[in-house]
């Protein structure tokens, strides 16, 4: 009986063996099922299209090229300067007793105006007594003349006494002494006439419409002859000294002997905080360049600077810097396009029919600090980019501003 009680039973056994299975084979069983589920899943998911990405337009202005007719002018500057400039001096010495109200720094004069006066008294009695010496030069004449003629009756008596029978002598007829009374006469005469003139030179008077620039002695003070009295200019032509480049000759028709025709010029300044301009003209060359900065300088001549012609407009004041446009030769027709559009000095990039940029060489007639003047290279309704994008490449699309 105790043997059979303790021999285990056959279904306990099985059923312990199952509990082992079920504890570690199931979760490698849903792993290993898992895996084949998972894996059927992807070979049956259907095909991902792949679509290709275009890259981002980028923004442009647009401008487009049009051939237009173009006058080349040139660019310069300098100073307004008198072309006709005096030193006013003193040809007699003397005290100044008189000035005039518009002897001063910044006064307009005419021409004959009396600028100064110098104390005329001394030459008022050189002028008295050179003009009697020539009054006893006159009567000397008178005498030595009456002399002579009868130094020649008394001679003509003689001969027809026979009581000289050899030529008179010049002595005898009084004629050395004719000539020394004579030459006493011119000699009073030109110091009258020099008395005269010192006398004229102490009234001082403007030798042409003009200005006084600078004021150098005033009334009471002694001068000496060769005293500088002012500085004084004519107001009735400016002139600017311009310097031009071998460079800038090539667009610029100069007069010159053969080619008389003046050049049309606009001169402007900034005057109280406002811009004026003023018409001018070129004038001439100086016919040489300047060794040192190897430009030839021309000169732009100003009519009448200190008129002003309209209400408000400054006058061309002597000193004032300008900046000068000088009328070029006909360029003909050209493309004209911004000088910032241009990548490298020649390149535009314009924009084809497809919103592509494309790289354009130019042939370039001239460029000055706006614009590029375009003889090949372009077409007739081209567009182009105003601003370069940033790194351009070749075939990048663009959208046009304003396109929408």
């Amino acid at each position: 009986m105790w043997f059979a009680a303790t021999m285990p039973l056959p279904t306990q056994g099985l059923g312990l063996v199952l509990k082992k299975i079920l504890r570690y084979g199931l979760p490698l069983i849903i792993v290993v099922a898992g895996v084949f589920i998972a894996r059927g899943m992807m070979q049956s998911r259907p095909q991902a299209v792949q679509v290709a990405t275009l890259p981002p337009a980028v923004l442009v202005e647009v401008a487009t090229a049009y051939r237009e007719h173009v006058m080349f002018s040139v660019s310069s500057q300098g100073s307004i300067r008198p072309r006709t400039a005096t030193t006013l001096v003193s040809e007699v010495s003397g005290q100044i007793v008189q000035v005039s109200p518009e002897f001063v720094s910044g006064g307009f004069f005419n021409r004959g105006d009396i600028l100064v006066r110098i104390d005329p008294s001394n030459y008022r009695t050189a002028v008295k007594k050179a003009k009697a010496s020539v009054k006893k030069a006159e009567t000397q004449v008178a005498t030595e003349n009456a002399l002579a003629g009868y130094a020649v009756d008394d001679w003509q008596r003689l001969r027809s006494l026979n009581a000289a029978t050899k030529e008179a002598s010049d002595l005898t007829l009084r004629k050395p002494q004719l000539a020394e009374v004579l030459a006493e006469l011119d000699s009073a005469a030109a110091d009258f006439e020099k008395a005269t003139r010192d006398l004229n030179r102490t009234i001082i008077r403007a030798p042409y419409d003009g200005m006084v620039r600078e004021k150098l002695a005033d009334i009471g003070q002694f001068i000496n002859t060769g005293t500088d009295l002012a500085a004084i200019f004519a107001t009735d032509f400016a002139e600017v000294r311009l310097p031009l480049t071998q460079q800038d000759l090539r667009f610029v028709n100069l007069p010159d002997r053969t080619n008389r025709a003046h050049l049309p010029t606009i001169l402007k300044a900034v005057v109280g905080g406002e811009e004026q301009s003023w018409s001018a003209k070129i004038v001439r060359s100086e016919g040489v360049f300047d060794e040192d900065q190897r430009v030839l300088y021309v000169v732009a001549q100003i009519d009448e600077p200190y008129v002003r012609v309209a209400p408000g407009e400054e006058p061309a004041r002597i000193g004032t810097f300008v900046t000068a446009e000088i009328e070029g030769k006909d360029a003909g027709n050209l493309f004209v396009i911004p000088r910032h559009s241009l990548s490298r000095g020649d390149t535009l990039w314009v924009v084809d029919a497809d919103q592509m940029i494309q790289p354009r060489s130019l042939d370039i007639v001239r460029s000055d600090q706006q614009f590029a003047y375009v003889d090949g290279g372009l077409e007739e309704g081209t567009r182009y980019c105003v601003t370069p994008p940033s790194q351009p490449l070749p075939g990048m699309r663009v959208r046009v501003d304003g396109d929408g």
